[in-house]
C-alpha cells in the first residue's frame, strides 16, 4: 500500500506537465485561430485552381515553347518588314517611271499641237522627180529609226514605216513629220498608261506588304508578353479587316505619300 501510494506521488508532478502542456498547446491554437483565422480556414476555390494550374515542369516547357514561337515569329516580322521595304522601293521607282513617262508624252503632244498648227503654211515647192521620192523616203526612215532609238516608237511602228503601212514615203518632210510626231505621241501615251498601271499593281503589292508586317510584328510583341501580361494588356478580340480597311490613308487616283509607309 505505502509503495503504490509513494508510486503515485511520483508520478503526480510528470503527470502535471504533461497537462499543462496540453493546455498550452490547446491556449496557443485558441489565441491562434482567434487572432489570424485565415491560417486555418479552407479556400476550396484556391485549393481547385492550384490544383488546375500546370506543374513546375509543365510551365518551364510551355515558357520554352512560348520563347520558340517569339522567336520564329520575329524572325518572320524582321523578313516581312524586309519585304515591305522592297516593295515600297519598288512602288517609287514605279511611280517616277510614270511621272516620266507623262512628262514625256506632254512634251510629243506639244510638239503634235505646234506642228499642226504649221500644217496650215504653204509647203514649200520641190520637183517630184525619183530623186527627190528617194530623198523623202531615206528621210522618212532615218527620222524613225532615230525616234526608235530615243524609245519614242515600238518595234512594231518602226515596222509599219520600213514597210510603208500606213505610211507614203512621197510625201513631203514636213507632212511626213507632223505622222511621225503623232505616232510618238500615241505610243508614248501607251507607254505612260502602262506605266500607271504598273505603279498601281506596285502601289497594292507594297500595301499588302506593309499590312502583313504590320501583322507579324503585332504578333511578335504579343508573342514576347508573359502570359498574365498578354490577358491583361491586349484586347480580347482582333479588329476585323473592315476596321482595318477604314484605319488605311485615304488614297486620291490610287496613289499615296511615301509618308504614308
Amino acid at each position: 500500500m505505502r509503495t503504490a501510494l509513494s508510486s503515485v506521488l511520483l508520478d503526480a508532478p510528470r503527470a502535471a506537465v504533461i497537462w499543462l502542456g496540453l493546455l498550452g498547446v490547446v491556449i496557443l491554437a485558441v489565441a491562434a485561430l482567434l487572432l489570424r483565422p485565415r491560417l486555418f480556414r479552407f479556400d476550396a476555390g484556391t485549393r481547385i485552381r492550384e490544383a488546375a494550374l500546370p506543374s513546375r515542369s509543365e510551365h518551364s516547357e510551355q515558357r520554352r515553347d512560348q520563347e520558340r514561337w517569339a522567336e520564329e515569329v520575329t524572325v518572320a516580322a524582321d523578313r516581312a518588314d524586309a519585304t515591305a521595304r522592297h516593295r515600297r522601293d519598288e512602288w517609287l521607282a514605279a511611280q517616277d517611271e510614270a511621272e516620266q513617262a507623262w512628262r514625256a508624252y506632254e512634251a510629243a503632244e506639244a510638239d503634235v499641237r505646234r506642228l499642226s498648227g504649221a500644217a496650215g503654211m504653204p509647203l514649200p515647192q520641190t520637183a517630184r522627180t525619183p530623186a527627190e521620192y528617194a530623198d523623202r523616203e531615206r528621210w522618212l526612215h532615218r527620222a524613225a529609226l532615230d525616234a526608235y532609238w530615243r524609245r519614242e516608237l515600238s518595234v512594231e511602228q518602226l515596222s509599219d514605216v520600213f514597210a510603208h503601212r500606213g505610211w507614203d514615203p512621197r510625201l513631203h518632210p514636213v507632212e511626213q513629220e507632223l505622222m511621225l510626231r503623232r505616232a510618238v505621241r500615241d505610243h508614248l501615251l501607251a507607254r505612260q498608261r502602262a506605266a500607271r498601271e504598273r505603279e498601281q499593281l506596285a502601289w497594292r503589292a507594297a500595301e499588302l506588304a506593309a499590312a502583313a508586317a504590320r501583322s507579324l510584328r503585332e504578333e511578335s510583341v504579343r508573342a514576347l508578353l508573359p502570359a498574365t501580361e498578354d490577358r491583361d494588356v491586349l484586347p480580347l478580340t482582333t479588329p476585323s479587316a473592315a476596321e482595318q480597311t477604314r484605319e488605311m490613308p485615304a488614297v486620291a487616283g490610287g496613289r499615296v505619300p511615301a509618308a504614308a509607309y
